[in-house]
C-alpha cells in the first residue's frame, strides 16, 4: 500500500494517492469504532511511542466531540526514557483520558518474573506477564497495540483482530480469516482480543501521519546531543543506570536520535542529525536498515518475537 505524505510532497501528488493515504486513516478508525461496539472493556495499550500516539489521535477523530471511551493502559518497565514519561503524562492531561499504569517492579517484588542480569539483561520481556495481569484484574476483553506488519515477521502474521486464550497466548496457525473488513469479535469466556488499527501502515506511514496531523512526539525522537557508548555496533545511551556498560566501553557524546522508544536497556540510538519531522521522514526513506534493528531484544533468536508473542506479549 502507498505511503502515508507528508506535507512538503503534496502539490506534486497524484489524486490516487492522496486517496489511499485517506483510507488508511478511515480503515484504523473503523477498526477503532468496531472495538467500541464489540467489546465491553476495550483499553487502548499505550506506551509513549510514536505508534501509539498515532493511535490516540485516529481514537480522538473515531469518537469526536466525545471523549476517548476507554482507557489507557502502559505497562511501565521502570526502564523507560524519561521523555518518554513526560511526553505521557503531558497528554493524558491535556486530553483528559483515563491512565492506567502497572509496572513491572512490582511482578519482580512479586516474585512472578525474575530481573535479568549481565551484559544484555532487559526488562522487556518481563512485559509479558504484568500485562495478563492487568488485562485479568480490570477483566479487558480487547486490547488495542500499535503493532505494524512491518515491522517484524511474527508481526506480519498477526490478524486486525487477533484472539488471545484464557491464558492470554497467541496461536499464529489459529487465526480467523478477515474477509472484506468484516471484523469478527465473538470471543469465549476468558479470551480475550488485541486489536491493531494501523497493521497496513509502515513506519513511514506513521511519520507522514504525524507531520500532516501535527501531532507533537516526545523530544528523543529527534536528533539531539547524548552521551553514548557502542556495543556490537549498536549505539547505546550513557546517561542513566540503566543499560548495562563495562569498564572499556568509552562514553562519547554523539549526535543522535531513536527511532523506537522501548525498554532503555535494549533500544539502541542511531547517529543522526534529523531534527525535525521533515528530516526525519527524508532520513527513513533512505535508511537500508529496518526501525527494530536497534532492537537488541529482536536479534536474541530468529524467533525472539515469535516466542514472546506465543507467552502473551502483546
Amino acid at each position: 500500500m502507498e505511503t502515508l505524505l507528508n506535507e512538503i510532497e503534496i502539490a506534486d501528488l497524484q489524486p490516487t494517492k492522496v486517496l489511499q493515504a485517506n483510507a488508511l486513516e478511515n480503515e484504523a478508525i473503523y477498526i477503532l469504532r468496531e472495538v467500541a461496539a464489540q467489546f465491553e472493556k476495550p483499553v487502548l495499550l499505550f506506551s509513549g511511542g510514536k505508534d501509539s500516539i498515532t493511535l490516540v489521535r485516529l481514537a480522538q477523530k473515531a469518537f469526536w466531540p466525545a471523549k476517548i471511551p476507554f482507557p489507557l493502559l502502559h505497562i511501565d518497565t521502570g526502564h523507560n526514557f524519561p521523555e518518554t514519561i513526560a511526553f505521557r503524562d503531558q497528554l493524558v492531561g491535556e486530553l483528559g483520558v483515563e491512565l492506567i499504569v502497572r509496572k513491572v517492579q512490582d511482578s519482580i517484588d512479586q516474585g512472578k518474573v525474575v530481573e535479568e542480569t549481565g551484559k544484555y539483561a532487559s526488562r522487556n520481556a518481563l512485559q509479558t506477564t504484568t500485562l495478563l495481569d492487568a488485562i485479568e484484574e480490570f477483566k479487558f476483553d480487547a486490547c488495542i497495540g500499535g503493532a505494524r506488519r512491518d515491522e517484524e515477521k511474527a508481526r506480519a502474521k498477526e490478524r486486525i483482530f487477533s484472539v488471545r486464550d484464557d491464558f492470554g497466548q497467541w496461536d499464529e496457525k489459529n487465526q480467523r480469516p478477515e474477509l472484506f473488513d468484516m471484523l469478527n469479535g465473538k470471543i469465549e469466556l476468558g479470551q480475550n482480543i488485541r486489536v491493531f488499527p494501523i497493521s497496513n501502515w509502515t513506519e513511514l506511514d506513521v511519520w507522514s501521519y504525524i507531520a500532516n496531523e501535527q501531532i507533537d512526539i516526545p523530544s528523543i525522537y529527534f536528533a539531539h546531543k547524548r552521551n553514548t557508548f557502542i556495543r556490537d555496533g549498536l549505539i547505546w545511551s550513557a546517561q542513566d543506570d540503566v543499560v548495562f556498560r563495562a569498564e572499556e566501553e568509552e562514553v562519547r557524546e554523539r549526535t543522535v536520535r531513536f527511532r523506537t522508544v522501548g525498554d532503555m536497556s535494549c533500544t539502541a540510538a542511531v547517529e543522526s542529525n534529523a531534527d525535525t519531522i521533515e528530516k526525519v521522514v527524508a532520513e527513513i526513506r533512505a535508511s537500508k536498515l529496518s526501525e527494530r534493528g536497534a532492537r537488541i531484544d529482536d536479534k536474541r533468536s530468529e524467533a525472539a518475537m515469535e516466542k514472546r508473542k506465543q507467552q502473551g506479549y502483546f
